[in-house]
């Protein structure tokens, strides 16, 4: 059984960075001691496959890299990982660190299909402008979640 991505993920969306992100260019999340935070895990994949994953895709091979899965694992136990995995909700990438806190735009293309640009970005402007009225089939624009209250 696939997990239905229609439930959690956008099509024809862009995701700005966070009202209060904290930086004015796309930065690459930082590596930790233990292994690879989920972000640089999200980032890793995002800018080496734009357009290869859905929400769904992402949050499954993040969920394999992250946890050190091997392949033998997956070939093992794959369809019981993945139902494990979604058995409970995630968030969606408005939520991430990479719009948050890292400056990353976020499109998903009218398949739900992810890819990321940065916010000093002629691509990303691009997709403000269309999203603005500047196109008629344009993104709809949804902000990242802040970082903090108030």
């Amino acid at each position: 059984m696939d997990y239905d991505d229609s439930r959690m993920s956008y099509t024809n969306t862009f995701i700005l960075v966070s009202a209060d992100c904290p930086v004015e260019t796309g930065t690459v999340p930082a590596n930790k001691k233990e292994g690879k935070t989920a972000h640089l895990i999200q980032y890793e994949l995002l800018s080496q496959n734009p357009y290869r994953f859905t929400q769904g895709e992402l949050i499954y091979q993040v969920h394999l890299l992250h946890k050190q899965i091997p392949q033998s694992g997956i070939e093992d136990s794959g369809e019981d990982i993945r139902l494990a995995l979604f058995a409970k909700s995630h968030p969606c990438l408005r939520a991430s660190m990479l719009p948050k806190k890292h400056g990353w735009g976020v499109h998903y293309d009218e398949e739900g299909k992810i890819a990321i640009f940065p916010m000093e970005s002629e691509a990303y402007q691009q997709f403000v402008e269309a999203g603005n009225g500047g196109a008629p089939d344009g993104p709809k624009l949804l902000y990242a979640m802040r970082n903090s209250r108030g």
